[in-house]
């Protein structure tokens, strides 16, 4: 039985876009891609500074792995891309956050779903609503559209609609 997955997609260190595309040709290779966002170019929030800006998007991704298992295939595509994680909100080659499973909640430390910051982060959000603006957060049931409309777009402008 396969479930839908949200992915988020970020990186601003080294060849990012390609970082993206591999990240995007490994994450089909966990499922059956059903949606991919356009790319976005973000001002990084938080972290060191000095940090080049970000690039971002999302996926929806029907996956028959297990949550757990879909984290740790995230994280083995953050490795490969070369990913070390060093400083909080630090830069970084490629970021892969599982961002919803489903409807599935989950409050454990080392898969918190949905994920903790989505619904508060343009980043995250101007993409997801390329995918489903409709999509609601499974606890508060606001959606994708409501919260970017909260939020705003500061610092995240649309880069390409293919990549």
């Amino acid at each position: 039985m396969s479930e839908v997955a949200f992915v988020a997609l970020g990186a601003n260190l080294g060849d990012a876009l390609g970082a993206l595309r591999r990240a995007r040709e490994d994450l089909a290779a966990l499922g059956t891609l059903t949606g991919v966002s356009a790319l976005y170019r973000t001002a990084p929030l938080g972290g060191p500074p000095g940090q080049p800006d970000y690039l971002n998007a999302a996926v929806r991704l029907e996956t028959a792995l297990a949550a757990g298992d879909l984290l740790v295939a995230l994280h083995a595509a953050e490795a490969r891309a070369g990913r070390v994680r060093r400083a909080r909100w630090g830069a970084r080659t490629l970021d892969l956050d599982l961002l919803l499973y489903g409807a599935r909640v989950s409050p454990d430390p080392r898969l918190t779903l949905p994920h903790p910051r989505a619904w508060d982060r343009a980043f995250v959000l101007a993409p997801l609503a390329d995918l489903d603006p409709g999509l609601p957060h499974p606890q508060t049931g606001e959606t994708v559209a409501e919260a970017l409309q909260r939020v705003g777009l500061g610092g995240v402008t649309r880069a390409s609609a293919a990549w």
